[in-house]
């Protein structure tokens, strides 16, 4: 089992980013996905989260209306859009991977490495 995210990286405040996450070696299409971030000395967050089919989105109070989930079941990926992003969006964010749609993270099987994200003008 193997999750790889990308797309992170620098960007003004204000900016945009999208996200992917690529997952191998489980059954994609009937997993829940969620993301995730941790900044230095905080614990890891949930962001939000996509049901497997994809009909069911959930997010965190601090991006609702900013960011956007979804995913490609044919290709085994999962997006997150980030737009308005603030200072305070700085962080490592993770995809993981459960059978159902989670906001705890203890409760999700499979994990990314991780992609930093650096919102800073």
């Amino acid at each position: 089992v193997q999750l790889v995210e990308s797309g992170g990286g620098l960007v003004q405040p204000g900016g945009s980013l999208r996200l992917s996450c690529a997952a191998f070696g489980f059954t994609f299409s009937s997993s829940a996905m969620g993301w995730f971030r941790q900044a230095p000395g905080k614990e890891r967050e949930f962001v939000g989260g996509i049901s497997w089919s994809g009909s069911i989105t959930y997010y965190a109070d601090s991006v609702k209306g900013r960011f956007d989930i979804s995913r490609d079941n044919a290709k085994n990926m999962v997006y997150l859009q980030m737009n308005s992003l603030k200072p305070e969006d700085t962080a490592v964010y993770y995809c993981a991977a459960e059978n159902f749609l989670t906001t705890v993270a203890r409760e999700y099987d499979y994990w990314g490495q991780g992609t930093q994200v650096t919102v800073s003008s």
